[in-house]
């Protein structure tokens, strides 16, 4: 219960405001060249994660690992995840771009987001 409480927090938590607006991405390729290869990171809850052009995602939040798999789906990134045997229910969210932070936000745009960091 802890584990996916704190989860839910860290993949929930925003940066301060920036200046720099945020732009959406729509497309499924522009997501792949922005996300690729690189680790997004929540570094106050250890949270790493690598969405691979391949449809998988890997990673570790809180010491614990996370696997998923993820599809692009009418202009949203949809995605299931397992963080080390609990289980985060499959979402549809916007995402949007701002420089070296991402923000993903749940329910196609209508819940809650986490920003995360672009390495």
């Amino acid at each position: 219960m802890f584990r996916t409480f704190a989860l839910s927090i860290a993949l929930c938590a925003t940066l301060p405001f920036s200046a720099q607006a945020f732009e959406r991405i729509s497309d499924r390729a522009m997501f792949v060249n922005t996300v690729d290869g690189r680790d997004l990171r929540i570094a106050l809850y250890a949270l790493t994660l690598n969405v691979r052009a391949d449809g998988t995602i890997v990673g570790r939040a809180a010491g614990w690992g996370i696997t998923g798999l993820w599809v692009w789906e009418d202009g949203y990134f949809c995605r299931d995840m397992d963080w080390s045997g609990t289980e985060i229910d499959y979402n549809c969210q916007l995402v949007e771009v701002s420089g070296n932070r991402i923000r993903f936000t749940t329910d196609q745009g209508a819940g809650n987001d986490a920003v995360l960091r672009i390495r």
